[in-house]
């Protein structure tokens, strides 16, 4: 396999993960750190990491038309998620909370796939 497909591998594989975590009802989670806002910490560690991935498969054809698109997606996909979790999930609940550390974190995955990988790349 070329180095393309395991970027659309990898990057699609992390969005059903994403998908998974957040369908998981309330009650079969493990008891987590007493870490103030984990939760959202998690919210923006997934979907940092997303974007991050889906601009990593992108890398050849990045422009800041396509950054938008994959930051709106991304950021369209974290307040979907908290819809899905409020009306489908049993003991989830929608927070808006969840949703701005999921923005956050998609501009967070942009910013360092732009700083850190991309850094020859003009047009972003």
């Amino acid at each position: 396999m070329k180095k393309h497909s395991y970027a659309l591998i990898a990057a699609l594989a992390w969005s059903i993960l994403i998908f998974i975590l957040l369908i998981i009802p309330g009650q079969e989670f493990p008891r987590t750190p007493r870490v103030p806002f984990f939760d959202k910490i998690v919210h923006f560690f997934l979907f940092g990491v997303q974007v991050f991935l889906w601009c990593s498969y992108n890398d050849k054809k990045f422009t800041r038309k396509l950054f938008r698109i994959i930051f709106l997606l991304s950021s369209l996909y974290g307040i979907g998620m908290e819809y899905v979790q409020k009306y489908w999930v049993v003991n989830r609940s929608f927070e808006i909370e969840d949703i701005v550390a999921d923005i956050a974190g998609s501009f967070a995955g942009w910013l360092v796939y732009r700083y850190y990988v991309s850094k020859s790349q003009k047009a972003v």
